[in-house]
């Protein structure tokens, strides 16, 4: 795929990663001499990376292309250490290796955006904390409140649009808010590729990537690379037109009995800066005039 093309097809995704990670390689990072001559192909070429793991050259391309589906974990293990994989990256090459032999079935694509009545209770039992519920490919599918001031102008969008990747790359305060822009939208472009290869056939996430990398040369290149990451909690900074400046904590639960729902909430430090920024959310929502 080019940057501004919508995502490759034919192969596998199996194939597909390993054609991108192989790309991102460097011969210096694997312990290559570079050569005199001018290189071709970005990264390591295919000789090199089987040289590297252990195995043929015509089973690497194979592999590769789709043409050889059944690789054993000690190979994907051996492909993982000269591709430099570990923890989720390493993980999604076994996944991936799994889906192509038949032994892991793919998930059936889901339209589950309904988010139970409970789980909505508990959204308003978390204020003052900004909350919210996302589908597997970051739909908005529920927010309280402060949840929702916390990502100004993302509500709005029609519902079928609410998506917070989408926002990070073609709303004006979606660039603006978080705080460096950079790395917030390489993680969630990284989470993307993570549930697109446990669910490499969904339509949803299709008509998602297609519009942006159409839209966004930023998320086409980003998606180009093939790194994979789950979301499990962390620290954002957002730069807030409102609230102004905060730096909140994260967590992120998914959700029993749904089709790969997450619930994600923020809080701050007691007592700190952050904290007043961030209970503002929650007493300009109440202020608020109904109607």
């Amino acid at each position: 795929m080019t940057n501004g093309t919508p995502p490759e097809r034919g192969g596998t995704e199996l194939g597909r990663y390993l054609r991108a990670r192989r790309a991102q390689i460097r011969p210096a990072e694997a312990g290559l001499l570079a050569g005199t001559g001018l290189r071709r192909t970005p990264g390591l070429r295919r000789e090199e990376l089987a040289t590297l793991s252990g195995v043929s050259v015509d089973y690497y391309t194979r592999l590769e292309r789709g043409r050889e589906s059944n690789p054993s974990p000690a190979v994907i293990d051996a492909l993982a250490r000269a591709l430099r994989l570990s923890g989720d990256a390493h993980e999604r090459l076994h996944e991936l290796a799994e889906l192509a032999s038949g032994r892991l079935t793919e998930p059936h694509p889901t339209t589950e955006s309904e988010v139970r009545p409970s789980v909505v209770r508990m959204l308003e039992a978390l204020r003052p904390l900004p909350a919210y519920v996302v589908s597997p490919h970051n739909y908005l599918l529920a927010a309280n409140a402060p949840g929702r001031r916390l990502m100004p102008g993302l509500w709005d969008w029609p519902v079928e649009q609410r998506n917070l990747t989408r926002y990070l790359f073609l709303h004006p305060v979606g660039r603006e808010l978080y705080v460096p822009w950079e790395e917030t939208v390489a993680k969630s472009v990284a989470h993307l590729r993570a549930v697109g290869g446990r669910d490499p056939n969904s339509p949803q996430l299709a008509a998602l990537v297609g519009e942006l990398c159409l839209k966004s040369p930023e998320f086409a290149r980003l998606w180009d690379r093939y790194e994979v990451r789950e979301r499990g909690g962390g620290v954002k900074t957002f730069a807030h037109p409102k609230a102004g400046p905060m730096t909140l904590t994260y967590e992120v639960m998914r959700l029993a009995r749904t089709a790969g729902q997450r619930l994600i909430t923020y809080q701050a430090e007691p007592g700190s800066a952050d904290e007043t920024a961030m209970l503002s959310l929650d007493t300009a929502a109440r202020s608020a005039p109904r109607g």
